[in-house]
């Protein structure tokens, strides 16, 4: 996973070991990522390449993973500073390198974890943007559902507005995950935990039309497990969902550039307009904490104020 870095000013053998000693901590902790708090795989990706630029440091520090002060963990934040990258990408790489020690600590391989002490950047939190209803409306009816296509695309779309699925949820999905009967999908989330999310009759029409004859038409007689594939029989991909999906942003003449997580947003926003309570709204987008569901809260003060604004005489 990691390149050897560059050494310098006959400092090689230094660099080598210093370097060869964090890939070990970095493959455990991985590891311990994957198996014992069963973090998806991106995420464990995520890890991998935030924490590279952190083993490559360490190792032109000539320094053990082992002997890292704090201050080595700041003068890391500030190169990357240096380098330009923004706060939030500077906290997220502040979180790898936190994880990765809390591991160590745990495992008994440092004493005092570096990192405990230092601050994450301050951020803020900008709020998620949605679409509206018109909009919504639109993109549901911009796929042809009489091309095999079209069909995959229209229940596509349906089920993500309608049960606020990531995207790699939604391209995971399987024919076997739908209880039609109860109108249920079972849905494997982040670290591989499953939860029941409601589908609409809409979708479910939809997903039906789209599984009677379009799949097989797109499958080409191969034998895939998951519901939605390209045309050229295989999985379809998130970068591939996320194509079609601009697409049609375009073609429905929404302004905003569409992604997958914008749809969930807007899924998550219109409930609670209508009256969802929070706690149904986190267990559906399959959140594990409350604190994040309740920045869509925040969404709807904003709007109230909006609306506000807008109509009232003496705003």
């Amino acid at each position: 996973m990691l390149a050897e870095p560059k050494a310098a000013n006959g400092e090689n053998g230094r660099e080598a070991r210093s370097f060869s000693r964090f890939r070990e901590e970095l493959h455990a902790f991985l590891n311990y990522s994957r198996v014992e708090k069963g973090l998806a795989a991106n995420s464990i990706e995520s890890y991998g390449q935030d924490l590279q630029g952190f083993g490559t440091y360490l190792a032109r520090l000539g320094k053990r993973v082992e002997k890292v002060q704090k201050e080595d963990v700041r003068q890391f934040l500030e190169s990357l500073y240096s380098r330009g990258l923004s706060p939030r990408s500077v906290a997220r790489h502040l979180a790898a390198v936190r994880n990765l020690f809390r591991f160590l600590s745990q495992e008994g391989k440092i004493g005092a974890n570096p990192t405990e002490e230092i601050q994450s950047p301050d951020i803020g939190r900008s709020l998620p943007k949605y679409l509206t209803s018109a909009e919504i409306e639109a993109l549901l009816q911009a796929p042809d559902p009489a091309t095999p296509a079209g069909a995959r695309d229209k229940a596509m779309l349906d089920l993500l507005y309608a049960t606020g699925l990531r995207v790699s949820e939604l391209v995971g999905v399987r024919g076997e995950d739908f209880d039609i009967n109860l109108g249920v999908l079972r849905c494997r989330g982040k670290g591989n935990k499953e939860r029941l999310v409601p589908v609409g009759k809409s979708a479910l029409k939809s997903v039906e039309a789209y599984s009677r004859e379009a799949r097989a038409k797109l499958l080409r007689g191969r034998s895939v497990p998951n519901l939605f594939v390209n045309h050229l029989g295989g999985a379809l991909t998130r970068v591939g969902f996320w194509k079609i999906l601009r697409a049609y942003g375009r073609a429905a003449g929404i302004p905003t550039p569409l992604t997958p997580h914008l749809v969930r947003h807007s899924f998550a926003t219109h409930l609670l307009e209508r009256g969802a309570d929070l706690r149904s709204i986190q267990l559906m987008l399959g959140h594990s904490d409350i604190s994040t569901t309740q920045i869509y809260t925040h969404v709807m003060k904003e709007r109230l104020k909006q609306v506000y604004q807008q109509h009232h005489p003496r705003a």
